[in-house]
């Protein structure tokens, strides 16, 4: 799976009514939605629990769309080959939660997935930097992670134009993660992101995922 440089949304399914999963994934995905973004959470690394592979696996036989699951959770080598066999196409784990950074991308890269790294608001973006040459992907947290539908903070892109040159160099695809709405996506379009995740903003049962959805990319897509 190559990378894909274009400015692209990415719905969180935290923020789906997974009484109609199917059918939300279905509406995004008729609207041109390529990429599912996946929080994983274990009540340990993050206050807060959602789900594992076997819902991962239920999502890969609802669609073809890239599934991108994000581990929010304590030793997730542990892990990582289970949400690849159910499905994943991208791991994305937080440096702090590796024995060894290197070994974990390795790790990703050797079944098959995709690798990335995440950056919390609380970290400087250079944490990442010892790995670019070996990661496909960077998250950058725009929320404290743990819990949806919280705001946007602007200054988590404060150290980014040090490092987009690098990030281009080395082929790293950017990705932003938290409170990206109608509102904020303009704060965030021609700084060199290249994925925007928004879960609220996409199901909030006002209008279908579809529409909310072809309503992010055409922002996204027009730079404005």
């Amino acid at each position: 799976m190559a990378i894909k440089m274009q400015a692209q949304i990415s719905p969180s399914v935290l923020s789906a009514d997974f009484s109609r999963l199917g059918d939300q994934i279905q509406s995004v995905a008729d609207s041109g939605g390529e990429v599912l973004h996946l929080d994983v959470m274990d009540g340990h690394f993050v206050p807060n629990l959602t789900f594992g592979p076997l819902l991962v696996k239920a999502m890969r036989k609802m669609t073809d769309m890239i599934l991108e699951a994000h581990l929010m959770i304590s030793e997730p080598d542990l892990y990582i080959e289970n949400f690849i066999k159910a499905g994943a196409d991208i791991i994305l784990v937080h440096p702090t939660t590796c024995s060894s950074v290197q070994g974990t991308l390795k790790n990703i890269k050797s079944l098959g997935a995709q690798a990335g790294l995440v950056v919390n608001p609380d970290e400087k973006l250079s944490i990442v930097e010892p790995y670019l040459g070996e990661m496909d992907q960077l998250l950058i947290m725009s929320v404290v992670p743990g819990f949806g539908g919280q705001s946007f903070m602007p200054e988590v892109l404060d150290d980014l134009p040090t490092m987009r040159q690098a990030l281009i160099d080395n082929n790293v695809l950017v990705e932003i993660d938290g409170g990206i709405n109608k509102s904020t996506i303009g704060s965030v379009l021609n700084k060199g992101i290249s994925r925007f995740v928004a879960g609220s903003a996409v199901f909030n049962g006002h209008g279908s995922p579809g529409d909310n959805f072809n309503t992010l990319q055409t922002l996204v897509t027009a730079g404005k």
